[in-house]
């Protein structure tokens, strides 16, 4: 599905904010920021933007933000296709630099085997040093 979104729409962009950034503005301010990059990286002149959640990001064209958009809106839909796969694809790069921590299997959600490797070998440089189970992974190495 994301291909053929990609080969058929008029234009589409990415926008990512790193753990650092995460970790500096909160998860909260850096998927904000991560849809204005996408936004502002489009090709194509855009006259409304739809935001699936509640809030809208800063950027200079008008819109709205729907919560559910992915549900009811298709472009709200594709970008949401096209997020999830480009989010499972970096994790499978990941997986390469680091593959004793399962980030192909896993996807990056906290799944038991994902906490285990973190209790065990601690974060990656790529971790989010503010998300929970890192910061609890962290304690508990320092401990044993």
């Amino acid at each position: 599905m994301s291909s053929r979104i990609r080969r058929t729409a008029v234009d589409w962009a990415i926008g990512a904010a790193t753990a650092r950034e995460i970790d500096q503005l909160n998860i909260h301010n850096a998927s904000l920021l991560a849809m204005r990059r996408a936004v502002l990286g489009l090709r194509e002149r855009v006259d409304y933007v739809y935001i699936d959640g509640r809030f809208f990001p800063d950027i200079p064209i008008p819109g709205e933000s729907v919560i559910r958009g992915d549900q009811s809106i298709p472009v709200v839909s594709a970008a949401s296709i096209l997020a999830k796969v480009s989010r499972d694809r970096q994790m499978v790069w990941l997986d390469r630099s680091y593959p004793q921590y399962g980030f192909a299997r896993h996807k990056g959600y906290p799944t038991r085997f994902h906490r285990s490797v973190l209790e065990t070998l601690g974060p990656t440089p790529e971790h989010r040093m503010s998300y929970a189970w890192v910061d609890k992974a962290k304690v508990v190495r320092c401990k044993g």
